[in-house]
């Protein structure tokens, strides 16, 4: 058991478990990485496929908790100092995944936050993708390629031909960065394996609207079956909330990333921003920050939550008998009221996710 939220002293990195993760039911696509390479030395089992694991979360599907016990939400909700400019708001936007595809995800959108027929429980889903690897020739379908109609698409999905071919497809390599806006159709490509931030308000569950699913049927536990069941499909509403009027094809691939190249883990530790209100990639709701290399890094205080990722190596976060260790596959949150941190990287190599 563990003390009351208001006992302990919370001003300081917390560790999240590393074992919040998707069931095959709900991520049929998934593959074996997450487990096996991310967080072969955390301690996780799990058997089948693994599409997903929320890193941080306080979304009711899937709440991140501490390695101390509580759930994340209780303790923000609690301690509001913890979110800073969010506190308002009772607890924090920020969303947090890892992604493992080994298959196709569906040709999904998402929904703006004022959309208004999203349900009192909803929200929209903006979010980001940042590439950790990928197979030879995988990528990302994003966006319908130019001069590609709401009526084409529309007949597309009545006749179940392959919407994947009106679509924009990106090969990717690790170190690429997109940002998917609500309105932009996407997919994640099979072979591709990458950290996922979003923006979710609080409390509520974020909506996706699925296209169109490459024709497939799943049985009970999620495996592929032709005699099965074919996953939900929201078709009319992904045609209604999709952005027609922006850029298509290469125009939309150009703003919405960035290639920042494989991670230097064995440079001098650096700090890179690669997407921020000003760039190099811009974005009105995310920060986010690479740190890679060995030696330290000064962190700034910031006056809201924010996320840290260990994809390789090994942090120290702070100084002295008080610092954590985040070792590969970790996940800490941290405070708005922390002040400054020192981190110390060791062959590391992590993401900085804040909300903008």
């Amino acid at each position: 058991m563990w003390d009351k939220v208001g006992t302990k002293n919370w001003r300081r990195p917390l560790l999240l478990q590393s074992d919040n993760l998707t069931p095959a039911q709900r991520t049929p696509w998934g593959g074996r990485r997450i487990v096996e390479r991310l967080k072969a030395g955390c301690g996780v089992k799990a058997q089948g496929p693994v599409g997903e694991s929320w890193e941080l979360s306080v979304e009711p599907d899937f709440p991140s908790r501490l390695v101390e016990g509580p759930i994340l939400d209780e303790v923000l909700r609690a301690e509001p100092a913890l979110l800073g400019c969010e506190a308002a708001n009772g607890s924090t936007a920020l969303l947090v995944k890892l992604v493992d595809a080994a298959d196709d995800l569906s040709l999904q959108i998402h929904p703006r936050d004022d959309d208004p027929k999203l349900g009192p429980n909803e929200s929209g889903k903006p979010e980001a993708w940042y590439i950790i690897d990928a197979d030879p020739g995988a990528g990302l379908y994003v966006g319908f390629r130019d001069r590609v109609s709401r009526e084409e698409v529309g007949r597309a999905l009545a006749d179940e031909a392959p919407l994947d071919e009106l679509m924009s497809f990106v090969p990717v390599s690790p170190g690429d960065l997109f940002v998917i806006d609500p309105g932009t159709p996407h997919a994640i490509g099979k072979g591709v394996l990458l950290l996922e931030p979003q923006r979710v308000v609080p409390g509520k569950r974020g909506i996706t609207y699925r296209y169109w699913d490459w024709n497939r049927r799943y049985d009970v536990d999620g495996r592929p079956d032709s005699d099965g069941e074919p996953r939900t499909l929201h078709s009319a509403r992904a045609l209604e909330v999709t952005n027609w009027e922006g850029p298509r094809g290469e125009a939309l691939v150009d703003r919405i990333s960035y290639p920042s190249g494989p991670a230097p883990i064995h440079d001098s530790a650096t700090l890179e921003t690669l997407t921020s209100p000003t760039g190099p990639l811009q974005s009105d709701t995310f920060f986010l920050r690479r740190l890679a290399g060995s030696g330290h890094v000064e962190l700034p205080p910031e006056n809201r939550l924010r996320s840290i990722t260990a994809l390789d190596g090994e942090l120290s976060l702070g100084e002295g008998n008080a610092a954590l260790a985040l070792r590969k596959g970790q996940t800490a949150a941290l405070p708005a009221n922390l002040g400054p941190l020192r981190i110390e990287l060791r062959s590391a190599h992590a993401m900085l996710c804040t909300l903008a």
